[in-house]
């Protein structure tokens, strides 16, 4: 993109942007949470639909001259529908695309289906959940009782049987299915399975995993579930913000959850962008591209492991890699900040019964997508694992992490950025 306009208005934001543009030009994004649009998405973000005011939804506005608003919301609505839902099912689902990202989606889930101080189940956020999945700090926690599961201790991954148990002795409202920071495959039947045993919504959050669930390369929570939260960015690809899919009998009570329960006007440009993120994700490229996803990330967690790296789980199956760097001597948040001084980024990220503090925790949180975007294979993963161990190792030679400044530079140039020139 040019941005030429930027330049001749704002001459310090178009410095930043082009210094933005010149990082991740050569560098490598490892954050899993991370990816690239493309340039379909980028034009419709920075279209005149950003110019409109929509309060309300499709049909049942509060402005006037929304009648292209509403075609386009209702497209969206169809396509995300037909991204995630069988076809055979599909009359039983709705979709509010309006949520301006993943926090407010959860958030309105709950606030639309819950009283205050009902019970929750959520995944413990050291353990792999998320903000909004009941921590004491985020609104969630604060609003709800939460009563919060993890993983086993043993081989680091869910623990049915004790969601199971907790779940049948607090009998909460809802339970939350999803992950922020998980390796594995979450089953979502048997979260399903708990659920309907003692009464409860069951909502499942993909957000990390949506990109993968439509292409195929991880189970999907539908049609079985009660309501399915997901980001659009991500392994989506997308623009930044979320949808809620729910059991029609759930849709009135999230609409007004979202509007005017939560947010004001819908962002129309983004709205737009994620419909053609949906369309882009109906595409066979698509499906190629996340099963790529999960091929690089089997390779990165092996090269990784035979590097002497310990891995959270022994590995991974999705898009998502987190390291324990508890046997290293080297924190996370020293971690993070030598890969990232060589082009290297990922970030800091507690472990299962991690000790310490979540700002300077024992691992490092990576994956694949962004990388896999850009046509990085598994050959390329398993040179960025030996890069990773070179820079942690020298991380006292300055002659040595320049070397690996060099090839890190080298691998990234050779792989464009969508947009980047």
């Amino acid at each position: 993109m040019q941005y030429q306009n930027i330049k001749k208005i704002d001459p310090q934001i178009y410095k930043i942007i082009k210094a933005e543009e010149k990082r991740q030009k050569e560098g490598l994004e490892l954050i899993p949470s991370e990816n690239y649009t493309s340039l379909a998405v980028l034009e419709t973000m920075g279209s005149i639909l950003t110019n409109k005011y929509s309060e309300g939804y499709p049909r049942k506005r509060y402005y006037g001259g929304q009648e292209n608003i509403d075609d386009m919301e209702e497209l969206a609505q169809k396509r995300a529908l037909d991204l995630f839902v069988p076809k055979r099912s599909q009359k039983n689902w709705y979709v509010n695309i309006q949520p301006y990202s993943g926090s407010p989606a959860n958030i309105a889930v709950l606030f639309g289906l819950l009283k205050f101080g009902d019970r929750v189940m959520g995944m413990k956020l050291d353990q792999g959940g998320h903000l909004t999945h009941g921590h004491p700090v985020n609104f969630s926690g604060r609003a709800y009782k939460f009563f919060q599961y993890g993983v086993r201790k043993d081989n680091q991954t869910v623990d049915y049987d004790a969601i199971e148990a907790i779940a049948k002795k607090v009998k909460p409202k809802l339970i939350i299915s999803g992950a922020t920071a998980y390796p594995r495959i979450i089953d979502f039947k048997k979260f399903q399975a708990i659920a309907k045993k003692v009464g409860a919504i069951h909502l499942a959050d993909i957000s990390h995993i949506a990109g993968l669930v439509a292409g195929d390369v991880h189970p999907s929570p539908f049609p079985f579930t009660d309501v399915v939260t997901t980001t659009t960015h991500k392994t989506l690809r997308g623009p930044r913000g979320a949808i809620i899919m729910c059991q029609k009998k759930y849709a009135s009570q999230i609409d007004k959850a979202v509007f005017p329960g939560l947010q004001g006007g819908p962002h129309d440009h983004i709205n737009a962008a994620k419909a053609v993120c949906f369309s882009e994700a109906q595409k066979a490229n698509f499906a190629k591209y996340a099963a790529q996803i999960v091929k690089n990330s089997r390779a990165f967690a092996r090269e990784l492991t035979k590097l002497g790296f310990d891995l959270v789980s022994g590995g991974s199956d999705n898009h998502l890699i987190l390291i324990d760097l508890t046997n290293s001597g080297i924190p996370g948040k020293e971690a993070q900040q030598i890969l990232d001084d060589v082009g290297m980024t990922l970030n800091k990220n507690t472990v299962p019964f991690d000790k310490r503090s979540p700002f300077d925790p024992s691992g490092i949180r990576l994956g694949t997508p962004a990388l896999t975007t850009r046509g990085m294979k598994e050959k390329e993963f398993v040179l960025i694992a030996q890069l990773m161990k070179r820079a942690l190792k020298g991380r006292n030679d300055q002659n040595e992490l320049k070397k690996v400044t060099r090839l890190v530079k080298n691998l990234a140039v050779k792989f464009p950025v969508p947009g980047i020139k």
